[in-house]
């Protein structure tokens, strides 16, 4: 039963997560800004809407964005987010996570090449692009972290990351980075993308999906929610386990532990917000270098892993 509750509490707070990201960077912008609940409307209406679709559109155009949604939302929800050892803990597996992310993405691009359009190769092809990176950077830093708490289960990691003994290791602070990159490359945010725009020389994310409509964009919208959740659970559950309710606790237990992961979740939106607002979109040709810098710093964290292990 908590188990399913954590599916719930991640599929509804991943709208307002994004909303209240935007709404925090229109008031440091000094703007109003829309209402932090604005995303569930935009999902009811095109809930509500017809679904058009092109004459070249195949079955895998319609199945893309189910497939899609349900890959990012299995993932965001095996990630422990206000307790540890739930029913599928055993599953939370970081490369079982990285796996289904890569599906989601896969489909996604397959899908933005199906109708045989300009705007979706190009961004299909961009997206492989930033894959072909972002996820060897995810894998160095799952590898450095499995290292340190010897299994690649999140529960696992997150009970060693508590452990007094960890103590502050520039292993550590390097995979800290990495995954900010990655998550922030992997969003589609500023400086990768900019996710208010529309621009065809810089869209990535929005050139795959501008043929769908209707209950299919909701879904392609709803798992780019869901993926902002997932990584900020991530980097909070093996960086700010604090908190978290173990398996048993009582009902008073899981209730703290959902009011912390609230409180992490809008602190993340914060400094989202703040770090968006500060710098200015990069150009397409140098993410490959903003995320080959990912990429060596978890490299550069094994490396110093096994160093420091057998000085």
């Amino acid at each position: 039963m908590v188990q399913g509750l954590q599916m719930l509490l991640v599929l509804a707070i991943a709208p307002l997560l994004t909303g209240f990201v935007r709404w925090v960077k229109a008031r440091m912008l000094r703007r109003r800004g829309a209402s932090p609940l604005q995303p569930y409307r935009d999902l009811l209406r095109l809930v509500r809407k017809e679904v058009v679709l092109a004459e070249s559109a195949s079955w895998l155009f319609r199945v893309a964005p189910y497939l899609v949604f349900t890959a990012i939302w299995v993932a965001a929800a095996l990630i422990p987010t206000f307790a540890t050892g739930l029913l599928f803990s055993w599953s939370a597996d970081m490369i079982a996570i990285v796996a289904l992310l890569g599906t989601a993405r896969f489909f996604l691009a397959l899908a933005g090449m199906d109708v045989g359009t300009s705007f979706g190769g190009l961004g299909s092809s961009r997206e492989m692009m930033i894959a072909s990176v972002a996820e060897p950077a995810m894998l160095m830093a799952v590898f450095t972290l499995s290292l340190l708490a010897g299994s690649t289960q999140l529960s696992a990691v997150a009970n060693f990351m508590l452990d007094q003994s960890v103590g502050l290791r520039i292993s550590l602070g390097l995979v800290l980075v990495a995954l900010l990159i990655v998550s922030i490359a992997e969003n589609a945010r500023i400086p990768v993308d900019n996710p208010s725009t529309h621009l065809e020389l810089t869209m990535v994310h929005e050139a795959m999906v501008l043929e769908y409509s209707g209950r299919h964009l909701a879904m392609i919208e709803a798992a780019a929610f869901l993926k902002l959740v997932l990584y900020a659970s991530l980097i909070a559950c093996v960086f700010a386990p604090w908190g978290m309710a173990a398996a048993g606790d009582g009902f008073f237990a899981y209730l703290v532990g959902t009011g912390v992961y609230l409180l992490k979740l809008a602190v993340a939106g914060v400094l989202l917000a703040a770090f968006e607002t500060s710098i200015a979109k990069m150009r397409v040709f140098r993410v490959p270098e903003f995320l080959g810098a990912a990429l060596m710093l978890g490299l550069l964290g094994t490396l110093l892993l096994f160093v420091t292990r057998s000085v």
